[in-house]
Formats: structure tokens, sequence, C-alpha cells
């Protein structure tokens, strides 16, 4: 590798270690550094030109990988591809994770017995599906003066619940807005999804017989 070739290449590679704060090469300040090799071999401790003369000759890059211990562990190895598997490795990583959403339902002071079972439906549909419910309700001009009902329905629908979820929040007035958060119980959360039922095979037609043929019955001769 030129000297063009490698300035460029060590500028690049100090850009990206700026942006993951990691030091490597002639960002490593400490006196005296432990080295591993790219084999994973230990090299003892030396002082950091001479590791950096080292990961050069080899064309590699020396990484601080270490930096709380004393002295500072670094790595010979190819910076580059260090960046590429850790990149990697935190993708996997945040794949796994389950990102857990918020669901507003919303009631009125006046809402019906068929609206509140839909309503229902849809927070234990919510819940069951690892998401969290928030239930709200708003009062309305003179409906401020009887939040009972308005307590009343939301503490009916955390009753109708029942072991789907459990109550993070309970209810509590924000301005003129009643809301309880709910989240999905341990035990939803733990139960494996039902698998869909295998669809019935259908008996295969049976081979329809020809038609057996009519025996011609042959009459007597009339005597006279």
């Amino acid at each position: 590798m030129d000297a063009a070739a490698l300035r460029r290449r060590t500028i690049a590679l100090d850009k990206r270690s700026a942006k993951s704060f990691i030091r490597i090469n002639e960002r490593i300040r400490a006196r005296e550094i432990r080295v591993i090799d790219e084999n994973g071999e230990q090299m003892g401790i030396l002082p950091p030109f001479e590791a950096l003369k080292i990961a050069r000759e080899r064309g590699l890059d020396l990484v601080e990988v270490s930096p709380n211990a004393i002295p500072p562990v670094c790595r010979i190895q190819d910076y580059g591809r260090f960046l590429y598997e850790k990149d990697k490795s935190e993708s996997a990583a945040r794949k796994k994770q389950k990102v857990i959403t918020v669901k507003e339902v919303k009631f009125s002071v006046t809402v019906d017995e068929h609206d509140y079972q839909t309503k229902k439906n849809q927070s234990v549909r919510f819940l069951t599906e690892g998401d969290k419910v928030k239930a709200s309700l708003r009062f309305r001009g003179r409906q401020m003066a009887h939040r009972e009902l308005g307590y009343a329905i939301i503490n009916r629908l955390i009753q109708d619940i029942g072991e789907a979820g459990t109550v993070e929040f309970m209810p509590r007035m924000e301005g003129t807005i009643l809301h309880a958060i709910l989240a999905p119980s341990k035990k939803v959360e733990q139960q494996p999804k039902a698998k869909p039922a295998p669809a019935p095979q259908q008996a295969a037609p049976r081979p329809q017989q020809p038609p057996r043929p009519q025996q011609q019955t042959e009459s007597a001769p009339n005597q006279n």
C-alpha cells in the first residue's frame, strides 16, 4: 500500500472511529498498552508506537478494545471489518428487541353497551398482542360534575379485562380527561401463540363403476 492510499485509509478510519468513540492507531494516548495480535495471541505490554509499527507491517490497525483496563488493551486487526461485525451484531440485537406500543381506546360518559363491549374486546386484543392500552375518557361541559360515572366505566373495563392485562397506572384525571394505562400480563406474554389447525383433508372421490349391461330376456313363443 503506497503512502497516498495509506493516508486516505487513515483519514476514513479516523472519521469512523471518531463517530463510534473508539481510539485507533495514532489516537491511542496511553504510555503502555497490552497488545493482542490478529490471532488472539498475547504480545505483552508495549508502547503504542511499537505496537502500531507491527500493525502497519501486517497491513492492519491498532484498535483500543478495553480503554478502562490498566494498562489499556489494544488489538491488532482490520478496523473496517471490526466495525462491520460490530454493526452487524448491534443490528441483530435490535431485531430481537420487542417494540411495545401504546394503543389508545377512547370512551365517553354516554357510551352504550354495544360500543363498550366493542372497545373492551379491542383492548383485550391489543393486550394479547403484547401492546399496552391507554383507556381514556373525556368529560364534556356539565359532565365534569359527574366524574364518578367516568371512573365507573374505566374501573369496569379493568375488571372485565381480568387476567389479560395488569394496571400500570390507576385511573387519574389530567384536565378534562380521565385515563388509565394497562400492560400485558406476564401470563399472556409467556403464552405461546396458538398454531392454526391444519385444514381437514378431503377424502378422495371413489372411482365410478361402469354401468352393468342389462340382460335381455327372450320371451317364449306363444303356442296356439
